[in-house]
């Protein structure tokens, strides 16, 4: 347990990087995804390959984890809108709702009870959004958009979290693999849309901006997914959910340094965020202790 959470506090750090590139790269964020999944479906496919762990499935094994994917690249356009509406601070701290939407929507989907100590943490986290909403107005369609995309994000987690469960014979770069394919199989679909409706928005990344989307598809994109698809096989996807809520800690730390973001904030943007660190500190103690509840390891359908 200890060696995945480990894991998956190393993603955290590197999913806090991820904000950034929505303010470095100049594409919107529809483009700006679709290079995205683009860049690390043709990097992560030669480095499967030459280490031998490029994996041909069945069509139906592709199709439920390209599924996953699916909701992962649409959570991604929503999660660089919110942040091109407001800024990386106010959209990376909107992905504390993550694990506000697991624990009401994990016990409905894979038929268990709910847990009180999983509805207390989150609904501590949702008050510190609030705090946020209700006293920053600036930043409201930017806070809705993010609510939105962590709806999405949650529902990735839990169906990845099934479909790693089901096929568990499956490496992890496997699900990362198909994953990646079916996110940019759903936004190749919807970018002709886009061009059509955005005609006056470039689609062509400068030299700059291709120097940030392959240290965002390589690093932040192929390190961090292998990271945690790995750590989901030990740990429970609501303790997975809420640990990336400390993800805004290390965004927004980085956005004050890069952007100079801490004059934009206010002080009830600190309080909301302090109630949202507070709730992830404890349940990550509580998360290191041997327990019985079935969010220690693997659903059963």
């Amino acid at each position: 347990m200890n060696k995945a959470l480990l894991k998956l506090h190393i993603s955290v750090l590197l999913a806090g990087a991820t904000g950034l590139f929505g303010r470095l790269v100049s594409l919107q964020e529809l483009p700006l995804v679709w290079y995205r999944l683009m860049l690390t479906v043709v990097m992560l496919i030669p480095i499967l390959y030459f280490q031998h762990k490029l994996q041909k499935l069945e069509w139906k094994k592709v199709m439920q984890i390209a599924g996953a994917g699916m909701f992962l690249g649409v959570h991604w356009v929503l999660f660089y809108a919110s942040i091109k509406a407001s800024n990386v601070s106010i959209g990376v701290v909107c992905c504390a709702l993550i694990g506000f939407y697991t624990a009401f929507l994990d016990p409905i989907i894979n038929h268990h009870k709910f847990y009180l100590k999983d509805i207390f943490f989150s609904m501590l986290t949702l008050t510190g959004l609030l705090l946020i909403f209700h006293f920053d107005t600036r930043y409201r369609l930017g806070i809705a958009i993010g609510a939105v995309s962590s709806l999405l994000a949650a529902l990735f987690s839990i169906y990845s979290k099934k479909v790693t469960s089901k096929y568990p014979e499956l490496p992890t770069s496997t699900f990362v693999n198909y994953e990646m394919i079916g996110g940019l199989m759903i936004i190749s679909i919807t970018l002709p849309f886009y061009m059509n409706l955005y005609p006056e928005n470039s689609i062509v990344p400068c030299t700059t901006d291709w120097i940030y989307l392959i240290i965002l598809a390589l690093v932040c994109t192929i390190g961090q997914y292998l990271l945690q698809i790995g750590a989901l096989k030990k740990v429970s996807t609501f303790t997975m959910n809420l640990s990336y809520n400390l993800e805004p800690v290390y965004s927004i730390i980085l956005a004050m340094i890069l952007f100079g973001e801490s004059q934009e904030l206010n002080f009830s943007f600190y309080v909301g965020l302090a109630l949202i660190v507070c709730s992830v500190v404890v349940q990550n103690l509580i998360a290191s202790r041997p327990s019985k509840s079935p969010l220690k390891g693997d659903f059963k359908d």
